[in-house]
């Protein structure tokens, strides 16, 4: 195939042609746990990752390589890694870098399941998360040590949605050898946070990648462009003999295969030994999915753009979020890292709290009341008593979540038909 940088051409080809077997062009599910060797020779080369190569499903498996390459591909990165949900890329993409007694630090403004997990399940495992405000990229610096192993933060961030100063932290953290991990979950297409000097860019699979509600994964993708060993002692998990895997130095054992070693290690360690596999199932699923995603993220911008600025004119509406109406720093931000759309998410608050949001949940018709965001149909949450409820007051107030923000997910349904559910809903109030 002739090379291309196009997104609507990448998500068709990249990665694969026909297989080789059958000369089937769809990517075949590979519904199988293991392997055929070659000969006891071929399956040492495997073991010792002298040669790449499939092993086992729960490390690797086609169905999945195909989905990863074309990822990766996407975002102009060298590999990637599909794993069972985008919590578990959350996850691994820290502990592939800090141990007990590191830290990473982050921005306030994420998901709240995420927030749980750096602020609670991470410093069970000893794990010091430290929270930094987005609006001053300066803040990240602040909060570095000599254990700091990462920054973290979402693109546009879901509920604030506020696009992230990525190249300003990118570039306060690549002198320190401190790599950047982007959750770009709410914007895959609209941005690549590898151009801005991300490292590492981490997806939920289940929202607009997969696109129709049918799938859990997630996925780690690696630049291919932070140099690990230049960093030295800033990351003694790629830099010093590994134990688990017969004493490897992952910035040593890897080069002949290419700038790799972050992705390497957490296939052949966090993901062997954590056990959290994509199926061949939901990785053709995505791949089905990653086939209409740009032409599904222009009408998701699209409609979102058109019911902000419905929304904007509602005298039932207090506050409208959304990055086509921001101003200052904000929109210069969202103009200068989201390009074809400002994302599909719409959030407003409504002037009469959390019973004016409930009453009007319960009012939608067209619209499903659920837990997700990114399907092809138009979603909508409360998120204060839902996908929040477990934060405390003042931590929803530092994610963005106030008893009458409503969230919206803007489908590919007509426009005319999303707004007539939003103003029946809204008489409702």
């Amino acid at each position: 195939m002739t090379e291309s940088k196009n997104p609507e051409t990448l998500v068709l080809h990249a990665g694969y042609r026909n297989d080789p077997a059958t000369g089937a062009v769809a990517v075949p599910i590979y519904q199988t746990t293991s392997y055929q060797f070659q000969d006891t020779g071929h399956a040492s080369r495997l073991f010792a990752l002298q040669e790449l190569g499939n092993i086992y499903t729960r490390i690797m498996n086609p169905t999945q390589d195909t989905l990863e390459q074309r990822i990766a591909a996407l975002d102009g990165g060298v590999a990637a890694l599909a794993v069972s949900s985008g919590q578990a890329a959350s996850a691994m993409a820290i502990q592939n870098l800090a141990w007990a007694g590191d830290n990473i630090v982050s921005s306030t403004d994420l998901y709240g399941g995420t927030w749980n997990l750096f602020a609670n399940t991470l410093k069970q495992q000893g794990i010091e998360v430290r929270f930094a405000d987005p609006a001053d990229p300066e803040s990240f610096r602040k909060a570095t040590d000599d254990r700091t192993r990462a920054y973290y933060a979402e693109t546009l961030p879901n509920p604030k949605l506020r696009v992230f100063p990525i190249k300003e932290v990118a570039d306060i953290g690549r002198p320190l050898g401190i790599p950047l991990i982007m959750d770009n979950t709410a914007a895959p297409i609209i941005c690549r946070p590898f151009d801005y000097g991300a490292a590492i860019n981490v997806y939920s699979m289940t929202k607009y990648i997969g696109g129709h509600g049918t799938s859990i994964g997630g996925i780690i993708v690696d630049s291919g462009t932070f140099d690990w060993e230049a960093a030295g002692a800033r990351h003694p998990a790629l830099n010093t003999p590994d134990d688990s895997y017969h004493g490897a130095v992952w910035t040593e054992a890897v080069k002949p295969l290419g700038p790799i070693a972050y992705i390497i290690r957490a296939r052949v360690i966090l993901l062997r030994d954590l056990g959290a596999a994509v199926s061949p199932q939901n990785a053709f699923q995505f791949i089905q999915g990653l086939e209409t995603l740009p032409l599904r993220m222009r009408e998701h911008c699209r409609n979102a753009s058109a019911v902000a600025e419905y929304l904007g004119k509602h005298d039932k509406v207090a506050t409208v979020i959304h990055p086509s109406n921001q101003t200052g720093e904000e929109k210069r931000r969202a103009d200068a890292y989201l390009n074809g759309g400002y994302g599909g998410l719409v959030g407003f608050e409504l002037a009469g709290g959390k019973a004016a949001g409930q009453a009007f949940i319960e009012a939608l018709k067209m619209f499903y009341h659920v837990a997700n965001i990114g399907d092809a149909r138009s979603l909508a949450i409360h998120p204060a008593s839902t996908t929040h409820s477990q934060l405390s007051p003042e931590d929803q107030e530092a994610t963005g979540v106030s008893d009458g923000y409503v969230r919206l997910s803007i489908g590919i349904e007509h426009i005319d038909d999303i707004i007539a559910d939003l103003e029946q809903a809204l008489a409702a109030v």
